[in-house]
Order: structure tokens, then C-alpha cells, then sequence
């Protein structure tokens, strides 16, 4: 007799049937009892639908798609496999959406000696067509934020661009797709690709073993400077994309995780890559300044953009997530723009304010000079030997702003032990070890300022 299979997430779904049963137009899904040979195989239809509800915290996409499939009265089997792919064998569910309280899931086994897969037995009332959901989780499907920041040519304001990137590297094609991409940090006691991967455990599990860790993945859900760069390229080929595609990613709040809803539908086979754009916001304030710290970065100079997630500063509609972010400068009045640098941003909620780190200044630059060394205030014991002693440092720090721009620079010093400062120049004392000077530079200006540093040791310790 002829087999026949048929494309199904993570593989197959089959159904077993006898011929005369198909040709009457009865059960396609039916097996006459006893009738346990893996033969017979009759072509079901297509997915009707298919969502993809994309984490981007975590390697997890929730899969669920429906099918229209045609049962005989009395116990029909139906096979599911998963082979080759990433799907969560664990998480696999059936339901009935159409005639739900005349179809019932009896039971779910495991077919001895194949591998990768389980079979549903399933009660129908009566012959005929019904509407089903099956739904898994599977790991391989992920989304990613991209963003592009053009800063005007003071630094005072900034274009900002988000656009999201899903790839599918799952093992399954899924045709006609919706996407649902959502922001969050969800956790999971076990990783969904390590849970895929555990065939020989399933291929020993019982049926009443299955039953209680179907839904067990569920139950655990609770980043070359100054380059010229014409950047108007890179908005208008995103509004080109979003005129040649005309989808819209649809936001809306939901409980403590934010829904990104890619709208209409597309195939998202495996291997498949695709960018789509999210927002765009104009005129979004920026803070610029620099910070210099020695025990971070080394001589290095960093330059940051500041802004807030906020309505007030055109954005504040949704939570950015995680992201690669490129930082220009507008230099011309023909959008020829610099190159400022390349960062990963983090997490942004409403409302919060964050420090967009740029990488190194090379047109700014920090020299520390020890001028002078003393100590004093030497204490021995009755040995003879040195038991408590005072140094003085006079330290300079030279300041230079090679830029066309001006800059305000934090500059931040390390102390150790029992020490204090004297100079004139304001600073904050961070903790009990750092100190910050918040230092205004105009353009191609050189500032010096300068401290004394007194340490106490040994028995002149007073902390």
C-alpha cells in the first residue's frame, strides 16, 4: 500500500487509516483497533494559521497554529514529530477549537523504536471536520532591536531609529506567518534547546509521565571614528523598506511584558532573516559630556550621549529592549556625518534616563602629573621602628578639548585609606574612595587644575 506524508511543524503529522474508510469519506484520521502497523499514511491538509510569539530574554518562541482535519466517530490516532528541529517535545499541546466538547485527548504515547516523536489518541463523538490548535514553544527563533542615533551638529538633539531583526535558525519552515515579538524578562528553569535534545528520556517516558510534564516549560515562565558617512541613506532606505513592505509593528502594554505585533503575515523559513522597521523619533534632547577614569580606561577619554525614555523627549511610548546602537554627528548642512561609535544599549523602561556610552574621544585627552611628594608626621615605636607616617601629593590634571564643540568633562580620581582632599576646584565626593571634578571646556581650550592629596598611615590613621 501507498504511504504518503505530509510537511508538519518540527516534521510530520500523519494519520493511519484504512483505505475503505478514505474512500467513504470517513476518518481520515481513523485506525481500525488493532491496526498498529506503521503503514497507510494519509495526507492531511495544510496549516490553516500559524503565530509566533518571539522572547527576546530568552531562546524561547511559543508556536500555535490551527488546522482543519477530519475525524471519524470513535478513536482516531494522530502523530507528531520533531525531528530535526528545536521544538520543546514537552510543551506540545492539542486542543479542539470547533466541536471541543465532542473531541477529547485520551491519552499521549511514545511509538517503540521511533525516535522523536509521540502520538495522540483522540475520542470524537461524531465523524466529520473540526477546527484544531496544536502549540509548543521551540528555541532557534529570536529578535533583536536596532538602532541608528543622528545627533545635530551641537549635540543638542537627536534622530533616533529603531528598527527589529527576527531570524529563524529552528530547523521548520513556518509559511504565512504572524509574529508577535515580546519585550521582557521572562525565566526558565530549563533551556527549551537542552529540553529538545532529551530524546532518550522521552523515548523512555510513559504516557502518564508525558501527561504531567506536558505543560511543564509553561509553568516556568513567571552592542572607524569620524568617518564621513551619509546617513540620510540610512533613514531613507528604511522608509523606502517601510513603503515597498507596508507593515506596522503594532505596541500595546501587557501586564509587566510589552507586545510588539508585526502586522500582516509573511514565510519565515529556516535561515530566514528579516529587518522591519519600529519607530522613529525627531528632535529627542541629548546631553553630551565625557568621563575620564584611569583605573577604568586607561588614559582613554569616553564620550556619552544622555536622554530619557520620555514623552517629553518624543519617545516614552514603549520600553526599548536590548539592542545594537550606531551613534552620528551631522557635520554638514547636507547630512555629511561622523562616525561617533558603535555601542550595546540595555534595557530602556518609560521613563528612565540612560547614558549611551560612544567608545573612546580621541579629540579629548586628560594628563595627570605628580608635581610634588613629602612625608610627614613620622611615629615609631620603642624598637625604633616606623609605626605611623603622613605623605602629601600635588597632583596636576591637564585638560584638552581638541574639538570644535565644547565639553563637559567628569573626571574621576581613585583614593585609598584614610585621605583628604584640598584644591580649588569644586568635586563630589562619589564614595569613600572616588572623588568626581565636573569640568566645562569651550572648544580648543586647555584648563589645569590642581589638588593635594594627604594620606594617613599606619597609627596616624584616624578610619
Amino acid at each position: 500500500m501507498k504511504r504518503e506524508e505530509f510537511g508538519f511543524p518540527g516534521g510530520w503529522i500523519r494519520a493511519r487509516a484504512l483505505r475503505s474508510l478514505a474512500a467513504a469519506g470517513l476518518g481520515l484520521l481513523a485506525l481500525a483497533p488493532g491496526a498498529w502497523g506503521r503503514i497507510n499514511l494519509v495526507t492531511l491538509p495544510g496549516r490553516d494559521t500559524v503565530q509566533l510569539t518571539i522572547y527576546n530574554s530568552a531562546d524561547l518562541t511559543l508556536v500555535k497554529e490551527t488546522r482543519t482535519l477530519t475525524f471519524k466517530k470513535g478513536l482516531n490516532r494522530l502523530e507528531f514529530s520533531w525531528a530535526n528541529t528545536l521544538i520543546d517535545p514537552t510543551s506540545v499541546e492539542f486542543r479542539a477549537l470547533s466541536r471541543a466538547d465532542a473531541i477529547e485527548v485520551l491519552d499521549v504515547s511514545f511509538p517503540p523504536r521511533v525516535a522523536n516523536t509521540l502520538e495522540w489518541r483522540i475520542q470524537s463523538e461524531a465523524a466529520g471536520e473540526a477546527e484544531v490548535e496544536i502549540r509548543y514553544f521551540t528555541s532557534g527563533i529570536g529578535w533583536a532591536a536596532d538602532y541608528v542615533a543622528e545627533g545635530d551638529r551641537s549635540e543638542k538633539t537627536m534622530t533616533l531609529a529603531g528598527q527589529v531583526r527576527v531570524t529563524n535558525n529552528s530547523g521548520e519552515d513556518y509559511e504565512n506567518a504572524q509574529m508577535r515579538l515580546v519585550v521582557g524578562v521572562i525565566r526558565l528553569v530549563e533551556e527549551i534547546a537542552q529540553l529538545a535534545r532529551q530524546r532518550e528520556r522521552l523515548e523512555s517516558s510513559q504516557p502518564q509521565g508525558m501527561a504531567r510534564r506536558m505543560s511543564g516549560v509553561a509553568q516556568t515562565l513567571s552592542k572607524a571614528k569620524n568617518e564621513p558617512v551619509l546617513l540620510g541613506a540610512l533613514f531613507d532606505q528604511a522608509d523606502k523598506d517601510a513603503i515597498a513592505r507596508p507593515r506596522e509593528v503594532i505596541k500595546e502594554e501587557m501586564g509587566e511584558y510589552f507586545l510588539y505585533t508585526v502586522e500582516g503575515r509573511a514565510d519565515v523559513p529556516t535561515g530566514w532573516s528579516k529587518r522591519l522597521p519600529s519607530f522613529k523619533a525627531a528632535g529627542t534632547p541629548i546631553a553630551s559630556f565625557c568621563k575620564f577614569e584611569k583605573e577604568r580606561w586607561g588614559d582613554a577619554v569616553q564620550r556619552y550621549w544622555r536622554f530619557t525614555n520620555s514623552a517629553a523627549s518624543g519617545l516614552g511610548k514603549e520600553p526599548l529592549p536590548d539592542g545594537a546602537a550606531m551613534a552620528f554627528r551631522l557635520a554638514t548642512d547636507d547630512r555629511l556625518c561622523s562616525f561617533l561609535g558603535r555601542t550595546q544599549a540595555k534595557y530602556i523602561p518609560i521613563g528612565e534616563t540612560v547614558d549611551l556610552e560612544l567608545g573612546a574621544d580621541p579629540e579629548l585627552r586628560v594628563k595627570a602629573t605628580l608635581l610634588d611628594w613629602e612625608k610627614t608626621d613620622m611615629r615609631f615605636d620603642a624598637h625604633g621602628d616606623v609605626k605611623g607616617w603622613t605623605t602629601r601629593e600635588t597632583w596636576q590634571l591637564e585638560l584638552q578639548n581638541s574639538r570644535a564643540l565644547p565639553a563637559l568633562l567628569d573626571a574621576r580620581r581613585n583614593f585609598s585609606g584614610d585621605w583628604s582632599l584640598e584644591t580649588v576646584a569644586p568635586y563630589e565626593k562619589l564614595d569613600a574612595a572616588k572623588v568626581k571634578f565636573l569640568i566645562p571646556l569651550q572648544p580648543r581650550e586647555i584648563k589645569r587644575l590642581a589638588y593635594t592629596l594627604t594620606t594617613r598611615h599606619g597609627l596616624n590613621a584616624t578610619r
